[in-house]
């Protein structure tokens, strides 16, 4: 199977920086175009001036540094639908997403939304772990 699309979820969290690193690795090796989805969603409590600052520089600079070819999609909504209708929109090969860890019991090393992608997704997801190196 030849990767094109690889869709990675970003929200400003140490879990995303290290899917977007993994991301990037995984672009330049295969040449696949990677979308950077980042869903503002009701709780979110950075400015939309903020989140999109970030987004556009710090967030995907690992991307910039990779030189891969990436696209940016900013939407408001749920972060799990938003994601997940994205990665259908786009036709994503695969969805690469962080994780984080909330305690020694296997149940809790994921958060939420890792979890809820990868239960719910119709296509491969890979869930970067905390131990990978950025």
């Amino acid at each position: 199977m030849k990767l094109q699309t690889i869709l990675v979820a970003v929200d400003g969290s140490e879990g995303a920086q290290r899917a977007v690193v993994w991301a990037a690795h995984l672009a330049r090796s295969t040449g696949a175009e990677v979308v950077v989805v980042h869903a503002r969603g009701l709780l979110e409590s950075m400015s939309h001036d903020a989140a999109l600052r970030s987004f556009e520089t710090d967030w995907c600079s690992p991307l910039d540094a990779a030189n891969v070819h990436y696209r940016r999609v900013l939407r408001d909504g749920d972060p799990v639908t938003v994601i997940l209708a994205s990665a259908e929109e786009e036709d994503a090969d695969v969805i690469v997403i962080g994780s984080r860890g909330l305690g020694a019991y296997p149940e809790q090393l994921l958060g939420s939304t890792s979890t809820q992608v990868a239960q719910r997704s119709t296509r491969p997801v890979t869930i970067v772990p905390s131990g990978v190196a950025r």
